[in-house]
Formats: C-alpha cells, structure tokens, sequence
C-alpha cells in the first residue's frame, strides 16, 4: 500500500494548521472524506483539496510534499504511524507527540517538538526557538522520545524539559537547557550563553568548552562509565551521534545551576 501523499499545490500568504492531518485522525477515512477535512488558513477555512493534491491510502505512513514555513502543528499529538515532511515546516511540529516518528529534510519553526512525550522526530536542517521546550506559561516541556537535528538549532532548546533526548549536531543558541529538570541534551557545536541557565538536574553533554559561568562548579575530570552505554543507545540513529568517533567517556564536570537545587551537570569532552 502507497503512502497517503499531501502535495502542496501552492504557497499560500497566511499560516496553515495541518493539526487535523495525522495518522490517527486519518486511519478509517476514504480520499473522498480526507479531502473534504478543513484547515484553518488565517481568518478563513479551506479544504484539504484547495491546497494539496491527494495519492496513496497508507494513513500510517503520511508525505507532505513541496512543504514550506508556513505549515504548522504537523504531526500534532501524533500517536503511532511516520510523517515525511519534504520540505521545511511551520511552527509547533510535533506538539504533544505521543508515539511514532517525523522526519523533516529541511528547517523547522518554533516550538518544535514542544511538551513531545515519546517517539522519535529527525530534523535535517535547522530548527527554531524553543525546541523541545514548554508552552507559554506551561512548567513541564518535553517528557520523553528522542529529537535528532542534524543542523543548528535556536535559543531556549529543552526549556522546562523533563525527559528525553536532544541530540543536536550543529550549534545550539543562548539559554540551551534553561529550567530542564531531567533527560539529556547533547551538542556536537558550539553552545551559546547562560546554558543550564536555572537547571535542576539532567545532563547537557558537550564536545566543545561552553562560556563560563559562575552559576556553575567545576568538579574536575572523570572517566564515566555511563558515557559507552549512552552513546551505544545512539547506534541505532543515522547520524554523526552513531560514529564510533564520536563516543568518549573523559569529561570536565561542572554541576549548577548552584542557584538552584544544583544537581544538573555540563559534561564536556576532554580531547
């Protein structure tokens, strides 16, 4: 069975809410029934067949083809199934992931993978603001599943996280892991300012030295055990993370935020 393929006809001017198009949503419907669903197109409400051309019949296995910045809430509270995303998309990808997998091949908005509970979202290129990260107002960001970007991501990645991967390739923006109270954030990049910015706990683990800062201890070098377990855990991923080059268990450790409860810690690759 085909893969149900969304094929943007156009870019439209306003933002389009792709939440109604994920695969559980879509599991028992005819072409005829999906392509009468409408989206939220700025002020006003399209149907799904004004925009996209419709193929294939695998609901569990969804293409958006010829995607762009403006589609948003794709793979909202998706549980089980894949989403391929050609393309870039919107803001909010992934919000509240449940289960299942989203591949992305270009750029994301902001809020990508927000409050995301479990399953696996690959990001190609680069991501916005707040990956991984809380609602507004909300106190409890990512909870689970693992985020790859193989590009540069945003400020503010994994704010409020619980638990989790990030793994990011590239670099990560000011304030990376801000309020995180679990879970692991790895960058093979550069990393901003203010990182761990009033962590809790967790673990920021980094492959370059990061701006200093007062808010944290150096507890000197270690050999962890820990480190070859978790990097097997990354052999499964196509990415630089699986790289035998990649793996080391020498680290500088630094706890912090000290202005906290102080039970986080920076991990930092002694070459």
């Amino acid at each position: 069975m085909s893969a149900l393929t969304f094929t943007l006809k156009q870019r439209l001017d306003q933002r389009v809410d792709m939440s109604p198009l994920v695969c559980q949503k879509l599991a028992d419907l005819e072409l005829a029934e999906i392509a009468a669903i409408t989206l939220q197109n700025g002020k006003r409400k399209i149907r799904v067949d004004e925009i996209f051309s419709i193929a294939g019949a695998d609901a569990q296995n969804i293409v958006i083809k010829n995607s762009f910045g403006k589609l948003d809430f794709i793979g909202k509270e998706l549980d089980g199934g894949r989403i391929t995303v050609e393309g870039d998309a919107g803001a909010y990808l992934g919000l509240g992931m449940k289960s299942g997998a989203i591949e992305v091949s270009g750029d994301v908005g902001l809020y990508a993978a927000c409050e995301m509970k479990k399953g696996e979202l690959v990001i190609n290129g680069n991501a916005g603001d707040f990956l991984g990260a809380a609602l507004p107002g909300n106190k409890m960001g990512m909870k689970g599943g693992t985020i790859l970007v193989k590009g540069n991501v945003g400020e503010r990645a994994g704010d409020h996280m619980r638990r989790g991967n990030i793994l990011i390739e590239g670099n990560a923006g000011d304030y990376c892991g801000s309020r995180m109270t679990a879970g692991t954030i790895a960058v093979m990049g550069q990393t901003g300012r203010y990182l761990g910015f009033a962590m809790r706990r967790g673990t920021l683990l980094l492959w370059n030295q990061p701006q200093a800062s007062a808010r944290f201890n150096d507890c000197g070098a270690h050999t962890l055990a820990f480190l070859p377990i978790l990097f097997a855990s990354f052999k499964k991923l196509n990415s630089k993370f699986a790289d035998n080059s990649a793996a080391f268990n020498r680290v500088q450790r630094y706890a912090g935020d000290m202005s906290e409860m102080g039970r986080g810690e920076v991990l930092v690759k002694i070459s």
